[in-house]
């Protein structure tokens, strides 16, 4: 039997088993009789369960879920690395993650996404974004593997912008996947979510542990809204990939520093249809200043402010309000699942081309 399809395969992760409801339920429970799998709330939860499963199957691996993506990086980071451990992190990627590990007591070496990158001796994680928020830029992330690997370290990459569908870093070589689901797998910009997946049930154990002994726990309805929003997920990525690159022909040869790794034209595309399975709806392209993003979004009726991506509406952020190092009027525009037609028309009169 050929592999399923997307949709097919995101539709029954998140079906249930025979004879149950279709799509687990939320499991309000701080308590267990004991003798059961669950016998505390911060230990378990079913539903925490099945949408583990559902991420786990996506992506190749044993998967733990958190509140938010934060909660996923900072515990993983805090079980993987000790004291004096040598950390690689990309320079161009999420600015949260940099913070972070700039408070860690640990030795943190920043490479830009597209590299060059240094020799991995002595290094114990290497942590990649690809493609990298808010920039795009895409790394080989088989090769990088391989590299790691030899030096003896680990590989984690953040797949965040790429989603389940678009790449499974873990097939591709890399010992660990983290994400906040808060964006395009929850996708309805209603909860915070987050979660890691390993190859190693080992290291999955010492996260899970961790998560137990930190109380980064998610809520069970909020599991429950991420496990819902997981099934339409093929759906939704595929009109945000067409009201990107719809998007992308409208503005190329019309704004300075436009950039989407589906374009045949982007930096970033020889090695993105590589190793990505399918584009998404993320783009990003620089104004003249921060006043020509205010008249954009001003003029816009279906372009919303709002500082996150991957949801059913479409929305325009102006990254260096919240401290990414990037010219004043680069825009990360995440297209929703409007209709292209009206998308493309409202952008084309809020930036002035019409």
């Amino acid at each position: 039997m050929t592999e399923l399809g997307d949709g097919t395969r995101v539709v029954h992760a998140v079906s249930g088993a025979p004879g149950e409801p279709f799509g687990a339920q939320p499991v309000f429970a701080s308590a267990f009789h004991l003798g059961g799998q669950d016998y505390y709330g911060r230990a378990g939860n079913p539903t925490w369960r099945s949408l583990e499963a559902a991420l786990g199957s996506l992506e190749g691996g044993e998967c733990v879920v958190f509140p938010s993506g934060m909660a996923a990086i900072s515990t993983l980071l805090r079980v993987v690395l000790s004291t004096g451990d040598t950390l690689v992190v990309p320079s161009d990627g999420y600015f949260l993650t940099r913070k972070f590990v700039s408070e860690m007591d640990v030795n943190v070496v920043e490479v830009p996404t597209s590299g060059p990158y240094p020799s991995f001796d002595g290094v114990k994680l290497v942590l990649l974004e690809t493609p990298s928020n808010p920039g795009l830029d895409v790394c080989d992330i088989a090769d990088l593997a391989a590299q790691v690997h030899a030096a003896g370290a680990l590989l984690a990459v953040d797949n965040t912008t790429a989603t389940p569908l678009g790449q499974r870093p873990l097939e591709l070589g890399a010992d660990i996947v983290v994400a906040s689901d808060t964006k395009a797998v929850a996708g309805h910009s209603d909860v915070l979510f987050g979660h890691v997946t390993v190859a190693s049930p080992e290291l999955a154990a010492r996260v899970r542990d961790s998560r137990t002994l930190n109380g980064a726990i998610p809520g069970p309805f909020e599991t429950w809204l991420a496990l819902r929003g997981l099934g339409t997920l093929d759906l939704r990525l595929a009109r945000q990939a067409e009201n990107a690159a719809a998007i992308h022909a409208l503005l190329k040869g019309r704004v300075d520093g436009l950039r989407w790794p589906g374009a045949p034209e982007d930096p970033a595309y020889l090695v993105a249809a590589q190793q990505m399975r399918r584009f998404n709806g993320v783009l990003t392209f620089e104004l003249e200043s921060v006043a020509a993003v205010e008249k954009f979004l001003s003029r816009s009726k279906l372009v919303s402010a709002a500082t996150s991506f991957g949801g059913l509406h479409s929305t325009a952020d102006r990254r260096a309000q919240f401290g990414d190092p990037v010219p004043e009027g680069l825009v990360r525009f995440s297209a929703g699942c409007e209709d292209t037609r009206d998308l493309v028309a409202d952008v084309s009169h809020a930036l002035g081309l019409d």
